[in-house]
């Protein structure tokens, strides 16, 4: 089945990406493409303010990561909110990654916080607590690879929690089946993440930095799975 998904680009990430992903988006081409699924997609430059201007409940919405805070006023994270909250009360099918997790969690009024408890990076596993879920995770558990400062510390009402962790109680949350959303990135790959461990994270506590080095050698990420519930959940 051939599926439009609207990519609403929240960063570029100038600088932080290495030579062999050319840009952020092809990051979730090569994830949904690794599942098999046919996909023609639309990408708005969301972070210089372009949005869709209507919403087709056939097709994905698909907010991905930022180096921004999704409870941060600046003027065009404002503006996605509120695209949210009005795309969500017409029937739009949403998907929501790290700060788009957050994004979405805040714009149908859940709560979004700094988490005191310090950086979340490399792979962690999570336990799955979603009935809908657990057909695509043997052993109730989804490991995903991480890079976050902030969480979802309560959810919108409706909202159900699908994963967990000591680390993070909102690991994951749908909303029936239009809605679903991950704090965990499904399209990073263990390259991609010992890229940005290596290189741009010199700012972090050593001893994380290294424990999520050691992660990404012991723990295999499931993001292709985290991949297909999401399609399959909002088809």
């Amino acid at each position: 089945m051939m599926r439009n998904i609207n990519i609403l680009l929240c960063d570029t990430f100038p600088g932080r990406l290495p030579d062999f992903i050319p840009n952020y988006e092809s990051l979730f081409m090569d994830l949904f493409a690794s599942i098999g699924e046919q996909v023609s997609y639309k990408i708005f430059q969301t972070w210089q303010g372009e949005l869709p201007s209507s919403v087709n409940d056939d097709e994905l919405y698909l907010v991905p990561g930022s180096l921004d805070s999704a409870y941060d006023d600046k003027p065009w994270i404002v503006a996605l909110v509120n695209w949210i909250e009005r795309a969500y009360s017409r029937g739009a099918r949403l998907m929501g990654v790290c700060f788009g997790h957050q994004a979405i969690a805040r714009a149908l009024g859940g709560e979004v916080r700094q988490y005191e408890g310090g950086f979340g990076t490399g792979v962690r596993a999570s336990q799955v607590i979603d009935e809908c879920m657990m057909p695509y995770f043997p052993g109730r558990e989804m490991r995903l690879l991480y890079s976050h400062h902030d969480q979802v510390t309560a959810l919108p009402d409706g909202a159900v929690r699908c994963a967990t962790s000591d680390f993070c109680l909102n690991e994951s949350f749908r909303i029936g089946h239009q809605v679903i959303t991950f704090q965990g990135h499904p399209e990073f790959t263990v390259a991609y993440s010992r890229h940005l461990l290596l290189n741009h994270c010199d700012d972090i506590d050593q001893d994380v930095r290294q424990k999520a080095l050691r992660s990404l050698e012991e723990m295999a990420p499931m993001g292709p799975a985290a991949a297909r519930f999401a399609l399959n959940l909002l088809n």
